[in-house]
């Protein structure tokens, strides 16, 4: 089987947006500060004004890794098209979460941490990095965001 052609790093980044803003879940990878054990969960985010925001609860595992290394890595997609997004964290208290975002992301996952009983902390990721492919022959050029910023121009 022929694999679909390699599309150009516009159309890649295109695509990719396209993923963050559509797609509504994610694999989620933390490690803890000591002694790096890893940590893979599913959890929904939400795409808004360049990050991503995500909900655990303050208790969990992945909680208290994104509060104590402040990284993460998130896959999203099959894997024949997978973004893998590196990024910095900064917690958010549900107190501290302005309203518009709190119903924005419980408007597209479904899911509203306010109304758990389980104390959650919201978590907004800065991508740093971002890769995207779908097959081999898209493993050069898969690196669109290097640092923060986007390495093809819109």
């Amino acid at each position: 089987m022929t694999p679909p052609a390699v599309r150009s790093a516009k159309q890649r980044k295109l695509d990719t947006l396209h993923r963050l803003e559509n797609d509504v879940d994610a694999w989620v990878a933390t490690a803890d500060a000591g002694g790096g054990v890893p940590y893979l969960v599913p959890l929904s985010f939400l795409w808004d004004a360049g990050m991503l925001l995500v909900a655990t609860p303050e208790a969990s595992p992945t909680g208290r890794n994104l509060r104590e290394t402040g990284r993460v890595r998130l896959g999203i997609g099959p894997t024949r098209d997978v973004v893998i997004v590196e990024g910095t964290v900064e917690t958010v208290p549900p107190a501290e979460l302005p309203e518009e975002e709190a119903d924005l992301f419980a408007a597209k996952t479904r899911f509203n941490p306010r109304r758990m009983t389980t104390p959650y902390l919201y978590f907004r990721i800065r991508p740093q990095r971002v890769q995207a492919w779908r097959e081999a022959n898209e493993l050069d050029g898969r690196e669109l965001m290097r640092d923060g910023e986007w390495l093809v121009a819109d």
